[in-house]
C-alpha cells in the first residue's frame, strides 16, 4: 500500500493565485520554497541546538554516552524550535471557501430527524446559549418552523381524533 505524500494542491476556480509552487502535503497546502526553508531552518536548529548541548553536557557529565542522549534530548526540542520559527515565518496557504447550504437539503435533515425520533423537542424548553449557537449559525428558524408544523400536524391529528370518536358515538337511535 502507497501513500501518496505529496501533490499538487487544488484551489477554486474563483481564486486567482499562482498555484504552481503549491502542493498538498498529508492533507495541508504547502508552498514548496517555504517548506523547503522550514527543512533548513528545522535542520540548523535542530542540529546546532545538539551540538551545542553535546559541547556543553560533555564537559559537565562524566559518561559521554549520557551526554549524548541528554544532547539529543535538546536537539528535539531544536526541531520544535525550528518549526516554531518557521510557523512564525510563513503563513498559512489555506483558501477558506465558505458555501451556504442548500435550504431545501437543511429541510430534507429536518424531515428525516423527525421521522427518526419522532419529535425536536421545544425550543422554549432549550438552554440559552443552544438558541444562541442555534442563531449564529442560522437555524434557529428552521428549527422554529418545524416545531410549528410539528404542533400544527399533532392538532390536526388531535381535531380527525375527536371527529372520528365522535362518529363512532351511539345516536341513541335504532339502526
Amino acid at each position: 500500500m502507497t501513500q501518496e505524500l505529496a501533490r499538487p494542491a487544488a484551489t477554486p476556480s474563483d481564486v486567482t493565485r499562482d498555484t504552481n509552487n503549491l502542493y498538498e502535503v498529508w492533507g495541508d497546502t504547502v508552498d514548496s520554497r517555504h517548506l523547503v526553508l522550514a527543512i533548513l531552518i528545522s535542520a540548523v536548529v535542530s542540529l546546532g541546538t545538539y551540538a551545542l548541548a553535546l559541547g556543553i553536557l560533555a564537559d559537565i557529565l562524566d559518561s559521554a554516552q549520557m551526554a549524548k542522549a541528554y544532547a539529543m534530548l535538546f536537539g528535539i526540542l531544536g526541531c520544535l524550535g525550528g518549526g516554531t520559527i518557521s510557523a512564525f515565518l510563513f503563513k498559512p496557504k489555506r483558501d477558506v471557501v465558505e458555501h451556504v447550504a442548500d435550504p431545501a437539503f437543511r429541510e430534507q435533515v429536518v424531515n428525516d430527524l423527525l421521522k427518526e425520533y419522532g419529535s425536536l423537542g421545544r425550543l422554549e424548553e432549550t438552554s440559552p446559549e443552544v438558541i444562541a449557537e442555534l442563531r449564529d449559525l442560522g437555524l434557529y428558524e428552521l428549527f422554529r418552523d418545524a416545531q410549528r408544523r410539528e404542533e400544527g400536524a399533532r392538532e390536526s391529528a388531535a381535531d380527525t381524533e375527536v371527529d372520528e370518536h365522535a362518529s363512532l358515538q351511539p345516536s341513541g337511535g335504532r339502526s
